[in-house]
């Protein structure tokens, strides 16, 4: 297996704790969401550690950690080194030069193991056509592995130490393949971080205990356990990851061409201590490339509030003005911009194991460019801070995960869909007593715990109402928004219908799945009391809390703040 170098979580004594990383500029100090980053006196240590106990930065301090010096020396994932949100349309450009020097390229991509976690999702039910949508899962690290990264990336401390996710995007192609959504989600979200086991030397890391920066999980066997962590949180069935480095997203956005973006004021990226990435622009639209781009992709100093929420901003409108450069200007319809594309793309991937071909890539290419620019959406968790952290909003976060789940266009545009209809099954049901069940406990959310024994209360219900071989799964705790009926095939189709109708769930709650292997109860977070299931009606709409922006909206514009205006 060809691998990358992403390693362990091991600690040199006396070096800055993990938590605070991806700065903008050599020298940068790293903080929360707050303010220019500054670490309030609510801030931990992004792992939990209070504040009377957590190491202090120095002026120059980005909080990575170095491998642990009695740790033994292990290989290095080269992993994304800025906004992995520009990568899938990348790939769009590469489309053209998909079998140019087609061994050689294939050779550059580099691959890894796509989920460390124990838990599976499952892949969702394909449409009246039989498509299924594609999740594919773009993470950014703060790694400074090469003499070229280090340059680009600055902060010599971090040198060699272990690379943080500090950068995170779901990226969603629909299953009709007319839209596409993308997740953001903060750096510093605190989640609980899933046991993961690393694939090269069987290393386990355990479940958090308690709540971790997000970004923490790449230092946990790789970015498979980046990906355990999404799939966990939201429920959502992964396919595939991607990353790209921060050389290669400087050569990448050479051989593209200047790609506009605006600000709303001259924009100097440089305070008086050096924090910052050195981006400079007049006010207005400006064609940036090279080194430029990567500057405006890592700025957090003079947006906004200096926060990573207004970073997440920046990178949304550079992908989208990407996006429509692609396909207004034939900028890379020369082969020798082809080739070197092509080239620069491959050298700076890593990716799943089913994703580490140029003609695997060259056929998801292909898949993203039926999306017109006006059907991409991009967003970022809705999130609440919690001190100089953020954790996922109750109610809102949820929602935009479940649209995603459910193949549901964030934009509203889609065709109004027809309301799956509770039609009867052809096939009979096995008396209710000869019905096997099993139970699951789906109510944890993003903000909220699951509600203890629930699994048990609704399969002593269901025994009561006549299924004898209902049982509870007391060991498996999951997060489905909404309560479920899986079967298998078709011959249990009958049996899954009898089940939800002696609860009271509607046959649209019936689903074929192949991730069970007998019917399947799943207890979701809309059903956490009570033994009498209640159907809400849903609102499919986009939370204004998620801060859509349209891929066709060229007025985007960036906002500084006064402090690092010139």
């Amino acid at each position: 297996m060809v691998r990358s170098g992403v390693r362990g979580d091991r600690r040199r004594p006396g070096a800055p704790q993990a938590g605070e990383s991806w700065g903008d500029g050599p020298g940068e100090q790293h903080g929360g969401h707050g303010p220019y980053g500054q670490r309030g006196p609510a801030a931990d240590a992004g792992d939990g550690t209070p504040p009377s106990t957590a190491q202090t930065q120095g002026p120059g301090g980005s909080g990575h950690e170095p491998e642990g010096a009695a740790g033994r020396p292990r290989r290095r994932r080269r992993v994304l080194r800025w906004s992995a949100t520009v990568l899938a349309v990348l790939i769009l450009g590469t489309a053209g030069a998909g079998y140019l020097y087609y061994q050689h390229l294939n050779d550059n991509i580099k691959k890894d193991d796509l989920n460390l976690g124990d838990t599976e999702i499952a892949k969702p039910t394909p449409n009246a056509a039989g498509q299924t949508p594609l999740n594919i899962l773009l993470i950014g690290s703060d790694a400074r592995d090469t003499e070229e990264n280090q340059k680009l990336g600055g902060a010599k401390e971090t040198f060699g130490g272990t690379p943080l996710a500090d950068v995170q995007m779901l990226l969603h192609l629909s299953a009709d393949r007319t839209n596409m959504s993308v997740i953001s989600m903060p750096r510093d979200t605190l989640v609980q971080l899933p046991k993961c086991t690393d694939p090269d030397d069987g290393e386990v890391y355990p479940a958090s205990d308690r709540p971790q920066m997000t970004n923490r999980s790449l230092g946990r066997g790789g970015p498979g356990c980046t990906v355990a962590t999404w799939q966990e949180l939201t429920g959502i069935h992964i396919d595939h990851f991607m990353m790209v480095d921060f050389e290669g997203v400087v050569s990448m956005a050479d051989a593209i061409g200047g790609v506009p973006v605006c600000v709303d004021a001259n924009i100097y990226s440089k305070d008086s201590q050096g924090h910052g990435s050195g981006l400079k622009l007049k006010e207005g639209t400006t064609y940036i490339k090279g080194v430029q781009a990567l500057q405006w992709l890592r700025t957090r100093y003079g947006f906004e509030d200096g926060s990573d929420i207004a970073r997440a901003k920046a990178q949304h409108q550079y992908m989208n003005a990407m996006v429509r450069e692609l396909r207004e200007n034939a900028t890379i319809t020369n082969p020798n911009k082809l080739r070197k594309l092509a080239e620069q793309a491959t050298k700076a991937l890593t990716v799943d194991q089913n994703l580490g071909s140029v003609a695997k890539l060259y056929d998801l290419s292909t898949e993203l460019r039926k999306v017109e620019p006006e059907r991409i959406t991009m967003t970022t968790m809705p999130y609440t801070y919690v001190g100089a952290r953020v954790v996922p909003k109750e109610g809102d976060a949820e929602q935009l995960f479940r649209l995603v789940r459910e193949d549901i266009a964030l934009d509203g545009k889609d065709a109004k869909k027809e309301k799956a209809q509770d039609e009867v099954s052809d096939d009979p049901a096995a008396p209710d007593d000869r019905i096997g069940v099993l139970v699951q406990n789906g109510t944890r959310t993003s903000t909220l715990a699951a509600v203890r024994g629930r699994a048990g209360v609704v399969s002593q219900s269901l025994v009561e109402e006549g299924f004898a071989k209902a049982t509870a799964d007391q060991t498996t705790v999951l997060a489905e928004e909404k309560t479920v009926v899986r079967y298998p095939s078709a011959e249990l189709e009958g049996d899954a219908q009898a089940v939800a109708k002696a609860l009271g769930i509607p046959l649209s709650s019936v689903k074929r799945s192949t991730g069970v292997s007998g019917v399947t109860l799943v207890v979701g977070a809309d059903w956490r009391e009570g033994t009498a299931y209640e159907a809400k009606k849903e609102d499919d709409t986009t939370p204004e809390s998620a801060d859509a922006l349209n891929g066709a909206d060229k007025k985007a514009c960036m906002e500084v703040n006064p402090a690092f205006t010139w």
